[in-house]
């Protein structure tokens, strides 16, 4: 009885433990995008980097999406695209 409740213990905290790896699993794809990278990769070959990560990362958080490539390509990210600085004239997403 006492081996059949041990197992019993053993079952319930590793489902519990598979349930919290999966949960974490499924964020990150829910998340979208790894803005880090992603940012990373589009701020490249700029002469101000730590400028255009932090702009990249700001709508890349918002947006959940970030253009492939190191400039232009908004298309793929209507959203990215359509951030704009506070006088509304310029884009604020590199």
């Amino acid at each position: 009885m006492a081996a059949v409740r041990k197992l019993f213990c053993v079952l319930v905290v590793f489902l519990l433990l598979s349930l919290t790896v999966l949960a974490e699993e499924s964020s990150t794809v829910a998340g979208g995008v790894n803005c880090g990278f992603a940012c990373a990769r589009r701020c490249s070959k700029t002469s101000r980097r730590n400028m255009c990560l932090r702009s990249c990362g700001g709508c890349c958080r918002k947006c959940q999406c970030v253009p492939p490539g190191t400039a232009g390509n908004k298309e793929f990210c209507p959203c990215y695209a359509s951030i704009r600085t506070r006088d509304g004239l310029r884009p604020k997403c590199p």
